[in-house]
């Protein structure tokens, strides 16, 4: 299947990223990710492996596009849940370590 990355154009198939990704150890996933095999890998390792071209040159989203159009499974990295606000007497009793009234 032809897929454009980072401008240029490339003759991809299932195949082909299975063998390219064969032996490769996954990074730590930081953001968007593709499972390949039974392996997670980051969306731009596993750019730059089937390219060739530099983790800089493209983004992660046309990675993504490419291997969902390819058939593999892609996941985002799940938005970090927002902090608890405590209010300024909650955040007194948590340093005296005594229980808050709500």
């Amino acid at each position: 299947m032809r897929c454009v990355i980072a401008r240029f154009p490339f003759d991809l198939s299932k195949s082909g990223v299975l063998a390219s990704m064969k032996g490769v150890k996954p990074e730590p996933i930081t953001g968007e990710s593709v499972i390949i095999g039974r392996r997670h890998y980051p969306a731009k390792q596993v750019g730059h492996v089937i390219t060739g071209q530099d983790r800089r040159d493209f983004t992660a989203g046309e990675v993504i596009r490419a291997m969902t159009r390819l058939g593999f499974t892609c996941r985002a990295l799940p938005a970090a849940s927002p902090a608890r606000v405590l209010t300024p007497l909650q955040e007194a009793s948590a340093q005296l370590g005594t229980p808050a009234p709500m």
